[in-house]
């Protein structure tokens, strides 16, 4: 799936004056292109608040999301979508109230639903991109195969404590999720400083809209470790399994285009 075109899409003197800032950087094309997007975010949680509130104050056009859980007052220290007054309703309700508020023309699709084998092929279904907010690995395996079937550019971030990590995946030019972690860690409940999520959320938010607009570089065949506890960034270049079970398919056909 490539970024959207922006034909039949201009901007109102609302729009131009809102994105003035960062129109400077991509220009009318590259906003025109974020506002015909569709995105999906898997998970409303610790990555998923600073991503949606970043894409949607961006000026991204559509955003799909969805996430089971219910407030805890547990949560309160990284999901920045969700308030005391929110506790114990249901997470993609909670960030609809925030989300219309901060990006009043953004269309939200919002879905409580847990991803799994029935439903994740029909969650990604004719979106842009896939944002990787999720908690556990097992889910995330789950998106990068259909990701992967559909050629939907997937953009993984995970944390743990003061440390986190963020990769680009585009099928058919980067390895895979697969690729990258072939064992995954067992499930716990793990620690997590609330700007720790936030810093790699707003990495993941930054790769989306840069795909879209189709300027910078992508890490794409990188994956960046950030340590905040020595506050020190590091990236390692990883390799494509030729023998995957999941990618090595899509090198024999039309690989996503990484710029429009």
């Amino acid at each position: 799936m490539n970024p959207p075109s922006d034909c039949d899409m201009p901007l109102d003197d609302y729009e131009r004056t809102r994105y003035d800032r960062q129109i400077r950087i991509f220009g009318e094309e590259g906003q025109r292109r974020l506002k015909r997007a569709k995105v999906f975010v898997a998970g409303v949680g610790g990555l998923g608040s600073p991503v949606l509130m970043y894409l949607a104050a961006a000026g991204i056009g559509h955003l799909k999301f969805t996430d089971k859980d219910v407030v805890a007052l547990s949560n309160l220290n990284r999901q920045l979508l969700h308030w005391d007054r929110d506790v114990g309703e249901r997470k993609p309700v909670s960030a609809v109230k925030k989300l219309t508020q901060l990006s009043p023309r953004t269309l939200l699709e919002p879905t409580i639903d847990t991803i799994n084998e029935e439903n994740v092929l029909g969650l990604v279904d004719g979106v842009n991109a896939v944002v990787d907010a999720m908690d556990n690995y097992a889910t995330r395996a789950l998106l990068n195969r259909a990701c992967v079937e559909k050629h939907i550019p997937f953009f993984h971030g995970a944390v743990h404590g003061l440390t986190g990590q963020a990769t680009t995946i585009i099928p058919g030019e980067t390895p895979c999720f697969n690729c990258i972690f072939l064992v995954a860690p067992p499930p716990e409940i793990f620690p997590v400083l609330g700007s720790t999520a936030g810093v790699i959320g707003t990495i993941q938010a930054t790769e989306v809209v840069k795909y879209l607009t189709g300027m910078g570089g992508l890490l794409k065949g990188k994956l960046l470790f950030y340590d905040g506890e020595q506050m020190e960034f590091h990236k390692i270049e990883v390799k494509r399994n030729p023998e995957c079970p999941i990618c090595s398919k899509v090198w024999d056909g039309e690989p996503v285009k990484g710029s429009p």
